[in-house]
């Protein structure tokens, strides 16, 4: 008997009416539509729509890990059953639904290699382009959960601009450098972007190309964060406006140690703060739940939150907590 997953195709239905009619009106095309509405059905789904090398419709859909059991054939039929009502519902072919399973990740496993001959597509993003893979990674190459900061990043970059500026930009875990992107076309004369990845730096070097940015402007570091930020200091450089986005753990080989957020945000968010010229700005977020942010830092930094200002409309479920958590600083502003 096949598994009856009628109250799910119809909230999708529901929501996807609802997210597309919101997404048309602000200029968006890629967005979530599904997050855990109905309990019974743990999925993500993200819609894409594409630019190149064809204009199509794809969605990316992430099965939450519950820990729930089946037997393998009562999940084959259930998920099967789920997949054709996403299909129908979003009325998209099979061969542009991609699915993963997201369970608990630790350290790199969440960025590798699922699929080498997936293809890549081109998305836009307020005027932005990027490159999306749906199949070779569990994730795409673009947070879309970050669309607000990558927009309020860039209004502080702009802002620098359009008062003659000559704005440094610094961008720090920056996996595909879509900060990068934003920030260089809004008007930053300069910008490096650091990561210890050579994936994610040709990665970020295609969106430069994507969006006609110079690369002579707009370099790439390969580095350890951590070394770079002690060689940065040594060095005595400063930046108008910083972004650091780490990751919440990695114990990468090609680090010098273990990346633990919890642990290590104090002396990240105080280097980041003295690379900055007086008056410049930090922004730094976390995916990681559970995280906690020093007071004693908040404090002597100033450092304010601006969660409430950077989780968009369509990644704000009531009563969930937040895909990531934001805040800001000033230097200068000192309390």
């Amino acid at each position: 008997m096949k598994p009856d997953v009628s109250v799910f195709g119809n909230r999708l239905r529901k929501n996807l009416a609802h997210w597309r009619k919101w997404a048309r009106r602000r200029g968006i095309s890629c967005f979530r539509v599904y997050d855990r509405d109905v309990p019974q059905f743990p999925f993500a789904i993200d819609l894409f729509e594409a630019v190149s090398p064809r204009s199509e419709t794809h969605l990316h859909v992430q099965e939450i890990d519950t820990g729930w059991k089946m037997s393998d054939a009562e999940y084959t039929a259930w998920l099967t059953a789920v997949c054709e009502a996403i299909i129908e519902a979003c009325d998209v072919p099979a061969t542009q639904l991609h699915l993963k399973r997201r369970e608990r990740q630790r350290g790199s496993s969440q960025y590798e290699k699922l699929d080498e001959a997936a293809q890549a597509f081109v998305v836009e993003e307020s005027g932005h382009r990027f490159e999306v893979n749906f199949d070779t990674y569990l994730d795409t190459g673009l947070f879309l959960d970050h669309r607000l900061t990558r927009a309020l990043a860039a209004q502080s970059v702009a802002a620098r601009s359009r008062h003659g500026r000559d704005v440094r930009f610094l961008n720090l875990f920056a996996y595909t450098g879509s900060f990068s992107v934003y920030a260089a076309l809004a008007g930053a004369r300069r910008s490096e972007t650091v990561d210890l990845s050579n994936t994610y730096q040709a990665w970020t070097a295609r969106n430069l190309a994507l969006n006609a940015l110079d690369p002579s402007r707009h370099l790439l570091v390969r580095a350890d964060a951590f070394a770079w930020l002690a060689d940065a200091l040594q060095r005595d450089v400063r930046y108008d406006v910083i972004v650091l986005d780490p990751p919440s753990f990695s114990n990468s080989k090609k680090m010098q140690g273990v990346l633990d957020i919890q642990r290590d945000h104090i002396a990240l968010i105080e280097h980041c703060y003295a690379l900055l010229v007086h008056g410049g700005e930090l922004f730094f977020s976390t995916n990681l739940r559970s995280f906690s942010l020093d007071e004693a830092l908040a404090r002597r930094l100033a450092l304010l939150e601006l969660t409430h200002k950077t989780v968009p409309d369509d990644f704000d479920r009531s009563g969930r907590p937040p895909p990531h958590r934001s805040w800001h600083a000033v230097k200068g502003s000192l309390v």
